[in-house]
């Protein structure tokens, strides 16, 4: 018989587990359990025999462009696997074999949209078992055996995200997506956002569907409306006009207490608040609601009136700690800047003393900094947060003078200097510290696996203006390279040339088609949003400027474009996402620059710290161990084992947990920018990693899903 069918007959007599389902053996859950602490019970796979660790089996989805990525973190219940493609389609496998059972693409046929998620969600009530999954703007219901969508869930067949934000008027130019899955509470999906990050973001309200309707059940307003609590932590009616403070990196939930977690992301715009002066509460912050009603229970802000894009990267982490003598449920945030702090779970209140610290404040005349930031006492940073010249990079004389130089254009010191005109060294920078990857915590002895970045940016403000004026009749091309400068540099520079992350543009016609571009403008893809603000002629514009056509069309539109005005509050850009690198692209200060922690949450002592990658053409110079940038997690399991890929060199890596000692490595086909996952399938435990790539420009995409096991 197929054992396709098999395995659906299984799930059709399985007794039901309730709303809420459990598995030792599985990985039912994002990051393994509802604390997100990507901790396995499994032990067939050890200390003792990870050397032998082989592949399995291969999936691969074949549908990767040169920009796409896979960061999903696969769920796997009762013998299947669940995952989504490099371009967003929703996937069911057989969890031994990788033989694909179904897959459902969330677009139109032929469509060009494309995105990233970073997991799933499951549900189930008896015979009704569904996935719950984001593709951009939509939040679906798939039939777990099927992969057919509900068509009574939400508006035709899914929630549309982009409702009941601001002005459902005009939702359809909104630009919010859900790349980080949500977590069911009885028959509630409860799920945050991903917006933009300009002046006029949305807001990142937190939301709870009807599992089975997908009616929305209630909101939490994270810029407060009048009336609310942290209404008075802004500018009047900011809920109107100002966005961000949205729950991005997903949520954690307590069922016994039921209590949902989430994490929060800076305010829009991230590097100037010249107009949403105060402390900006619920931004950076973490908030415990009632998971049944949305009610606020407390919360704890991490970053005051941010200035640095220091959001909150990963959902809270939920376990137990034990301090003088006694256990505590707790709540642990790891956060960008490389501090972690520990929360009492039924309060908030710190468990090790937090300080208000002073910190220098803005030069600029419109900005209000805010003039303290909390700094816990314990744990103590995980990664440097002052750029001096002791730490400037020591890889060659070469690199250390070209440093020095550059260094010497900006301000540094302090880990809250506050962006400026000149231009600061943030350290760390607003890739972390920690990233989305997030921590995995040992439920056996309480210690904390994280892979944190060491490497600062450049941030540099440049005056965009606070009016608009009437560009009717310039050339087309002129127009499009203003609007390129204004919306574009950040990501991919002033000269085109990219960011990490962001791929160049120089010579982008001889790589890509205009019509293209122009739908990427349009749509998104990968990490660039969509434009969905400006209007086609302006989007043809930018296209003209990056392709050097339409030389002879003028601008028509009198839809005026931002310049400046006297009187009114200025308005800011942030002059490239830009990392403080030497002349041949290594971190400006000294190795590693990316390491994996294990971090003991008892006694608030680091237990071992390695470096995480290498970069091959270093190595090949005798300069080793230096880490590299990373994306994507680890797990812990009780075999001794932490996994890991998330390095540039595109390994996967399997650490002795105690020591640190690396005990088995793969070379990936791309690099494994994901979260593994690890189960058992009759007596066989499996680990399983996404290894799609594309997380750095230059880095080979893939399609790769690629388990491995001891036979």
């Amino acid at each position: 018989m197929n054992k396709s069918i098999i395995l659906i007959g299984v799930f059709l007599t399985l007794l039901s587990c309730g709303r809420d389902v459990t598995d030792e053996k599985g990985w039912s859950r994002y990051r393994g359990d509802d604390g997100i602490n990507a901790y396995s019970p499994l032990s067939q796979i050890n200390k003792s025999n990870v050397q032998h660790l082989q592949v399995a089996w291969t999936y691969r989805t074949g549908d990767f462009t040169d920009f796409s990525k896979i960061e999903c973190n696969p769920i796997i219940i009762s013998g299947v696997l669940y995952g989504v493609s490099a371009k967003m389609k929703v996937f069911a496998l057989e969890a031994d074999t990788g033989r694909e059972i179904w897959v459902y693409d969330p677009f139109e046929p032929g469509s060009k949209e494309s995105g990233f998620n970073r997991g799933l969600t499951y549900w189930e009530d008896g015979d009704d078992k569904r996935i719950l999954v984001g593709a951009k703007n939509k939040l679906i219901a798939l039939n777990a055996l099927t992969g057919k969508p509900f068509p009574d869930f939400g508006e035709n067949g899914f929630v549309d995200l982009r409702k009941n934000l601001r002005s459902d008027t005009d939702f359809e130019n909104y630009d919010v997506t859900n790349t980080s899955p949500g977590v069911v509470f009885e028959d509630l999906i409860i799920v945050g956002s991903s917006l933009r990050e300009n002046y006029e973001a949305l807001s990142g309200d937190i939301r709870a569907y009807d599992v089975r309707t997908g009616k929305m059940r209630w909101t939490f307003h994270t810029l407060p409306h009048p009336g609310e609590f942290g209404y008075d932590t802004w500018s009047e009616d900011s809920y109107k006009n100002i966005g961000g403070a949205n729950a991005w990196a997903g949520v954690s939930i307590d069922r016994r207490r039921g209590l949902v977690f989430a994490a929060t992301g800076a305010p829009a715009f991230d590097f100037h608040g010249g107009e949403r002066k105060g402390q900006n509460l619920f931004a950076n912050c973490v908030i415990a609601l009632d998971a049944a009603s949305g009610k606020y229970v407390w919360h704890f802000q991490t970053s005051h009136h941010d200035l640095w894009d220091y959001d909150l990267p990963t959902p809270p982490n939920l376990t137990t700690i034990r301090k003088d003598g006694k256990d505590i449920d707790a709540v642990v945030q790891l956060t960008k800047q490389g501090l972690i702090f520990m929360l009492d779970r039924d309060t908030g209140k710190p468990i090790y003393p937090v300080e208000e610290r002073v910190v220098p404040s803005s030069g600029l005349a419109d900005e209000s900094t805010w003039p303290t930031q909390p700094f816990p006492a314990k744990p103590l940073p995980l990664t440097r947060t002052t750029f001096d010249e002791s730490i400037i990079t020591d890889i060659s004389p070469e690199a250390h003078d070209f440093i020095k130089t550059e260094a010497g254009k900006y301000s540094w010191g302090s880990i809250y200097q506050p962006p400026s005109l000149q231009g600061i060294i943030q350290l760390p920078g607003f890739r972390g510290g920690a990233e989305w990857s997030g921590g995995a915590i040992d439920q056996e002895t309480g210690i904390l696996f994280v892979g944190l970045n060491d490497i600062p940016n450049i941030v540099q403000l440049v005056a965009e203006g606070n009016d608009k004026e009437n560009l009717s009749g310039q050339p087309l091309i002129e127009v499009g390279s203003r609007i390129y400068h204004t919306k574009c540099t950040a990501c991919h520079g002033e000269d085109r040339k990219g960011n990490p992350g962001f791929p160049s543009l120089v010579d982008l016609s001889n790589r890509m088609k205009s019509d293209n571009a122009l739908h990427i403008l349009k749509n998104g893809q990968r990490n660039m949003p969509a434009f969905t603000e400006l209007s086609e002629e302006q989007l043809t514009a930018v296209v003209s400027f990056l392709f050097d056509i339409n030389k002879d069309q003028t601008y028509q539109s009198e839809e005026p474009i931002r310049t400046t005005l006297a009187g009114k509050p200025m308005r800011y850009r942030i002059k490239g996402y830009k990392q403080l690198l030497d002349a041949d692209g290594y971190p400006g200060i000294k190795p590693p620059w990316g390491t994996l922690c294990a971090l003991d949450l008892n006694s608030t002592e680091i237990k071992w710290r390695v470096p995480l990658g290498e970069y091959p053409d270093l190595v090949a110079k005798g300069i080793r161990n230096t880490g590299t940038q990373l994306f994507g997690g680890g797990i812990v399991t009780q075999g001794g084992l932490v996994f890991i890929g998330a390095s540039q060199d595109e390994k996967f890596r399997a650490f002795d947990k105690d020591s640190g000692e690396v005990l088995w490595e793969y070379q990936l086909p791309a690099g494994g920018y994901a979260t593994p996952a690890t189960y058992d399938i009759d007596g066989t435990q499996y680990v399983v990693i996404a290894a799609g790539g594309g997380g750095f420009q230059g880095t080979k995409t893939s399609d790769h899903y690629i388990a491995f096991s001891l036979k």
